[in-house]
């Protein structure tokens, strides 16, 4: 399906949210200088569910959730979990190894549609599905489990989280009165929950307010919980999927791109290898869908 003119307002939002979503990785780590990774998480979800929640009150738009225990599970597997693993991941990992191995979820949410809800895939998608198994070997070198191998698990079962949160989601779209907008503010207002109570339990150093810190804050709370999931929701409803894939791609290089230049992460050989395999499994994916998609829009006949 082309792109028409109307696609590019999409377009300009898809390039805010990856640049949002991408630079955010850089944010996170260097906050952990100024606050813990639980209490910061804890902060930034429950700023995000109460701009979300704003929003919808502000469209006039329906504050009492549906099917709230699927919503429930979602924010406790993808808001909850998922994002509390990616903050810990970052405490002793890089920023951008984190973003590449968390952004296996595409491949994750595949394995488990097919166990859970019957998705097929085969033919062509196993490629990419080796490729990146491939890619997650290289990264995490196990023959090694020295130095950062802990967070790379860790960021690895980040995505696990969000693929099973993937799945609930594939679940909730099949319910009536399905809205991405109030299942996003709600999944995260449940996810906050559990993640303020760690942020209690768990002690942490004292918070060291400075304006960086600050600024993290409200770049979390405003723009990567709030600004991006809105501008997200308007790239699934305007733009083909598999362009929208493709556009995604853009944020763990963003993430480490940004995390060598302004943080100095290095990387050796064998990671760059299979963050290369990674990256180049999520272009195929995205083109299979792509192609997937353009081959089931209806034709439309000319006069």
């Amino acid at each position: 399906m082309p792109l028409s003119v109307r696609s590019y307002k999409p377009l300009a939002g898809l390039a805010l949210l990856t640049a949002i979503w991408g630079y955010n990785w850089v944010v996170m780590k260097k906050s952990l200088a100024f606050m813990g990774p639980f209490d910061f998480n804890a902060a930034r979800m429950a700023m995000g569910a109460l701009v979300l929640m704003g929003f919808m009150a502000w469209k006039g738009l329906s504050l009492r959730p549906r099917n709230a225990v699927l919503i429930a599970l979602l924010g406790f597997s993808q808001t909850a979990a998922g994002t509390g693993l990616i903050m810990w991941a970052l405490v002793s990992g890089g920023a951008g190894k984190t973003a590449i191995l968390v952004y296996t979820m595409p491949f994750w949410i595949m394995i488990f549609a097919w166990i859970f809800l019957g998705e097929k895939f085969g033919g062509l998608y196993w490629i990419p599905v080796s490729a990146s198994f491939m890619g997650l070997v290289f990264l995490l070198e196990p023959w090694s489990m020295g130095g950062t191998f802990m967070s790379k698990i860790l960021a690895v079962l980040a995505g696990v989280c969000w693929g099973v949160g993937a799945v609930f989601i594939k679940m909730l779209q099949k319910r009536e009165g399905f809205d991405l907008l109030s299942v996003t503010a709600w999944q995260t207002f449940f996810g906050a929950l559990p993640l303020i109570v760690t942020a209690f339990l768990i002690p942490s150093e004292p918070v060291s307010w400075t304006p960086y810190l600050v600024g993290a804050m409200i770049y979390n709370g405003l723009l990567v919980s709030a600004l991006a999931f809105i501008l997200y929701i308007n790239v699934i409803r305007n733009l083909p999927a598999g362009v929208g894939g493709m556009g995604l791609l853009a944020i763990p290089v963003i993430g480490m791109t940004s995390s060598w230049i302004e943080i100095g992460e290095r990387i050796n050989d064998c990671e760059a290898g299979g963050i290369i395999l990674i990256l180049l499994a999520l272009a195929i994916l995205s083109f299979l869908r792509l192609r997937e998609n353009s081959r089931a829009a209806p034709v439309i006949a000319r006069d």
